[in-house]
């Protein structure tokens, strides 16, 4: 005999998506705090300061500060570490390229989003490997519409960036957002068209690719958080909060605070 495991989808109603709004907010301004200040010269402790101190002050609590031990508030992964980076010491340089991954709790929800900054001069073949990596984000959420299933979302990620000869990551993977950072249903970068949960209204989802230049395989260090590329390529990082209204996505997240600082500030977007 075959069980089939239940997952428990907690479906939010108008007004819980509206208060989820507020968190997610925070977050997309949170990282144009980050915008202003990232660049060379600059640690990733102190990026993670700033970015703790502005959360606190507008009412919030750090999604990801003591969450499962992790010590910080920002999630930075710089070059061919893929996601999990834990600030510290390192000074950013010119062609370093890194993942910025925020988490915001407010008023009962959370919010959690991520985007990959280019440093100085990035090399071609490097932010091409961000632009497609963001592209195939958007690629996601177009996929994500009621109708649809979990996995046609991974099939579009899988299926964009792997024409253009990139891997995605498999052993980590979007999520379910609200009272609790991670919830159901898992929402894999990679999978088949109608396999998974059935897309309805009221799902809120971080959509989150992560996709590699070189092989898709990752592997832990001894921090017990950042999770790096075997091969040592780069690896490139995006992250929208969607909901599901009126049986289609609604990007409740913003990269458009963020550009304008990176803008403004003579900087490239990616």
């Amino acid at each position: 005999m075959q069980f089939q495991t239940m997952i428990m989808i907690y479906l939010k109603t108008t007004e819980e998506i509206e208060i989820m709004r507020e968190s997610v907010l925070d977050v997309s301004k949170t990282l144009a705090l980050i915008a202003e200040y990232i660049g060379e010269g600059v640690s990733t402790k102190k990026l993670d300061s700033l970015a703790e101190e502005f959360i606190r002050d507008n009412g919030g609590v750090p999604s990801f500060k003591g969450y499962q031990g992790f010590p910080a508030s920002l999630c930075l992964s710089v070059n061919h570490e893929v996601v999990h980076g834990i600030p510290g010491d390192y000074i950013l340089k010119s062609g370093d390229i890194i993942s910025v991954d925020c988490g915001v709790y407010k008023n009962g929800f959370h919010g959690d989003h991520a985007y990959s900054f280019k440093i100085g001069t990035v090399n071609k073949a490097v932010s091409k490997l961000l632009r497609t990596t963001k592209e195939s984000l958007y690629k996601g959420i177009e996929a994500a519409v009621v109708g649809n299933r979990i996995g046609d979302i991974g099939y579009a990620v899988q299926n964009y960036v792997q024409n253009e000869r990139y891997t995605v990551v498999r052993e980590l993977t979007g999520h379910g957002l609200g009272k609790s950072l991670h919830e159901e249903p898992s929402v894999p970068n990679f999978g088949k068209r109608g396999r998974g949960a059935k897309i309805e209204n009221g799902m809120v989802l971080a959509v989150e690719p992560m996709i590699n230049m070189g092989k898709k395989d990752v592997r832990q260090l001894s921090d017990g958080w950042t999770i790096v590329t075997t091969d040592k390529l780069p690896s490139a990082h995006f992250e929208h909060d969607i909901a599901i209204i009126n049986g289609k996505a609604e990007i409740l997240s913003t990269f458009d605070l963020l550009e304008d600082v990176l803008k403004k500030r003579g900087m490239e977007i990616s």
